[in-house]
């Protein structure tokens, strides 16, 4: 037998007598206000329910790669560059977009673009490196600027345009924002060599996209081409018969 609370029989009677008061009262009250309580109790457990939802952690469609911080070579008042892996792992296309607290130093390439499921992309970013102030020590000074970037997710595969993220501000999630790591150039670090060869990545990933399409269709000859090779044959065989008169003379 199932265990309820321990008020025995008299809790019972409670629950029952307050239940038939409950009724009563629901019988007697006008419709209007039935309602409106209903309504009431509705919305209240929607609002709660997005409040939840609020508090669920957001599920990451992104996997960003290094995942937390931005490397950059300290090299005070030169324009210094980074990279980032960019990885879709959802199901669906999903649309993503840097944003950056410094536009005027700072930008990337690409600034957004839409990737298929699966589909990974190692992303440029620019930044100008500012003369230390107040006689800071090298590396030391605090770098203010951050990067953040979003997500959308997308049906299917279309042309990437900023405006997708204005149009849907309510489904955008932020993936991560990254903090500015500066590392000295001249010494060899892990994180360096890493910034390297995700750099030489990137660059060739971009001359591939720069070069045409190579053309695997039927090879077709032009027609000075086939004009060309007709009055050669036709020079052999003059050549020939020229030949053969001879010999026959």
């Amino acid at each position: 037998m199932p265990f309820f609370g321990g008020g025995g029989a008299g809790g019972s009677s409670s629950l029952n007598s307050s239940s038939a008061y409950s009724l009563t009262q629901q019988q007697h009250r006008p419709s209007g206000q039935g309602q409106t309580e209903a309504g009431r109790r509705g919305s209240g457990g929607s609002s709660v329910a997005s409040v939840a939802k609020a508090l669920l952690p957001t599920r990451r469609r992104l996997r960003l790669d290094p995942t937390a911080k931005i490397y950059f070579p300290y090299e005070p008042g030169k324009q210094v560059r980074s990279a980032i892996k960019i990885k879709n792992t959802s199901k669906s296309h999903v649309a993503f977009k840097f944003q950056t607290t410094a536009p005027k130093s700072c930008f990337m390439r690409p600034p957004g673009g839409i990737l298929s499921p699966g589909e990974s992309i190692i992303a440029t970013v620019f930044k100008f490196v500012e003369p230390p102030e107040n006689n800071e020590k090298p590396l030391e000074q605090k770098c203010k600027v951050k990067f953040k970037i979003v997500s959308l997710k997308v049906e299917g595969p279309m042309e990437y345009v900023p405006e997708l993220f204005d149009e849907q501000k309510d489904h955008v999630a932020v993936e991560q924002i990254l903090r500015v790591v500066f590392l000295d150039p001249e010494r060899a670090s892990p994180q360096l060599e890493k910034l390297k060869r995700q750099l030489a990545e990137a660059d060739a990933a971009l001359e591939a996209r720069k070069k045409p399409p190579e053309d695997t269709g039927p090879r077709i000859v032009g027609e000075g081409l086939v004009i060309d090779e007709w009055k050669e044959r036709r020079e052999r065989y003059l050549a020939r018969q020229q030949v053969e008169g001879v010999d026959s003379v």
